[in-house]
């Protein structure tokens, strides 16, 4: 027996709770027009720029908080036009130990996860997955907070990491990766 969508309620014993929508990224067709737009038209404010050194066409990350970003952008492809779709939508939880039970939580539905660990500006640590359509998905904790000096992380304390193992064995300044349930890390 289906359960029509209006009777639908957040499940009783959900190992984790999404605090918010806490950035989305977006393909576009030139990140340099874009960034003029959101920061002339809309008031964001840049937190970090890829340069083609670091990524093929850049790529920016913008903000109207003192979150890393709410926005970041990156260069449409040939297989993700501008305005097709989304790069990924970011949701926040509100402690490392939820990364790791959002990792479980996804593994026991056998959704599968696609990265997991830390990439670079904003150093969050995330698990990222994809929704029934393909949209990417990320549950991430620790994304920088900007200052009232209004300065990003530095780009040489960027540290990537490809599992939450790895993250937390090597975190970045200021980052506690401390878990209150160590039991919750995978043992080599």
């Amino acid at each position: 027996m289906t359960v029509p969508l209006s009777a639908l309620k957040r499940p009783h014993g959900t190992p984790f709770q999404l605090r918010k929508i806490g950035h989305v990224a977006l393909f576009v067709t030139d990140v340099e027009r874009s960034v003029r737009f959101y920061v002339d038209v809309l008031g964001f404010q840049i937190s970090d720029l890829y340069g083609e050194d670091t990524m093929p066409g850049g790529a920016a990350f913008i903000r109207l908080n003192t979150d890393h970003h709410g926005i970041a952008l990156f260069p449409a492809t040939q297989t993700r036009e501008p305005g097709a779709g989304l790069h990924h939508m970011a949701f926040e939880v509100g402690s490392l130990d939820e990364v790791f039970r959002v990792r479980d939580h996804l593994n026991r539905l056998g959704v599968p996860i696609h990265f997991e660990g830390r990439r670079r500006a904003g150093v969050q640590i995330a698990v990222e997955f994809r929704d029934p359509d393909g949209h990417n998905l990320e549950v991430y904790w620790g994304i920088d907070q900007i200052g009232s000096d209004g300065q990003a992380r530095p780009a040489a304390q960027w540290k990537g990491a490809s599992s939450l193992e790895a993250a937390i064995a090597d975190p970045v300044t200021g980052q506690d990766t401390t878990l209150l349930d160590p039991g919750l890390a995978r043992t080599r």
